[in-house]
């Protein structure tokens, strides 16, 4: 039993999938940044990507299956050359789609356009800015990245992001901490991205730090994996449970296998039926209800305090 389970036992607790409404496809590892909290290891230098036939495969079960929500992520997911056919796609069937956009790729030549394009198909844009401090984001995310990120932010305003169409920004912590208030976090950042540099945007979600991959291997390096893990397990909080992503998530990875989170998909926890891995297409959406989810001790990260899932804090804050 890992140290999740051991918590939900101890409040009498389970985990099990409900109604599907989310389809988050990962593209495949390839980014054009390489970051130290990133859960998939992407990079310039990975790979790992959705090839053709898959792709088709995937964007025939949208038609089908017409989830009411289309989540593309990677890597950097605009990298894939399917990436415009997936929001097309999604987009003919009505689903809500989410571009997880890193906001840098936008300033490079071969992505310019993006900003049109993402507005024209009304594409919600989820983007990565763990801080308005040029040093914390830089620290974190690279040298001459955050005022990458502003340019692009800027050309999102342009097009109406921020007023007329969604753009939500992503903080996570720079280091082994729970996020902050995400409401007064919201409010910080929407005066002082206002103030400073003119910025405006939707919302503000607050991401965990998952103890898996870059992270990992750097709270080992630092002899802090243990006590990050106690962290978690102490502000364990069963009301997260009901609000997190696994329970309404179909996550497809770029083979088309598929997990019950994006999490899951990067330690390899594949979904599987009589002993056979299970692939998007060997499955109805209703086939997967009331399945209990696959857990490890980094699903604390998702149940620590308010919570933490790709929508960002799952519950009202909670006292530390």
């Amino acid at each position: 039993m890992n140290r999740f389970e051991t918590e939900l036992a101890g409040h009498g607790a389970s985990l099990r999938r409900g109604s599907f409404r989310v389809l988050q496809i990962n593209v495949g590892r390839k980014c054009n940044q390489t970051c130290t909290h990133c859960h998939v290891d992407a990079g310039p230098h990975r790979t790992e990507m959705m090839d053709d036939a898959t792709a088709a495969r995937v964007r025939e079960w949208i038609v089908e299956h017409r989830p009411a929500v289309v989540d593309i992520t990677g890597g950097a997911p605009e990298l894939s050359v399917h990436f415009r056919d997936f929001v097309r796609t999604a987009r003919s069937v009505g689903a809500h789609v989410i571009d997880r956009n890193n906001l840098t790729i936008i300033e490079t030549a071969s992505h310019a356009w993006l900003p049109d394009f993402l507005a024209e198909h009304e594409v919600a844009v989820v983007a990565s800015l763990p801080c308005y401090l040029e040093e914390n984001v830089d620290g974190q995310r690279g040298d001459g990245v955050f005022a990458k990120s502003l340019r692009a932010l800027r050309k999102l305003n342009a097009v109406g992001y921020g007023t007329r169409l969604p753009l939500t920004l992503v903080y996570n912590p720079t280091g082994p901490k729970l996020p902050p208030d995400q409401g007064e976090l919201e409010e910080d950042y929407r005066r002082e991205l206002k103030a400073r540099y003119g910025i405006v945007f939707s919302r503000l979600i607050a991401i965990t730090n998952q103890p898996i991959a870059r992270f990992a291997d750097e709270l080992r390096a630092r002899g802090e994996w243990d006590a990050y893990l106690e962290l978690l397990a102490k502000h364990f909080n069963p009301a997260t449970l009901e609000g997190l992503m696994c329970r309404d998530t179909i996550s497809v990875g770029w083979g088309g296998e598929l997990y019950d989170c994006d999490f899951n998909q990067m330690l390899g926890m594949l979904l599987r039926e009589g002993g056979k891995s299970l692939s998007l297409w060997d499955i109805d959406p209703a086939m997967l209800s009331d399945r209990p989810i696959l857990t490890g001790d980094h699903c604390l990260a998702c149940t620590a305090g308010a919570g933490s899932s790709c929508g960002g804090a799952v519950v009202a804050s909670t006292a530390a």
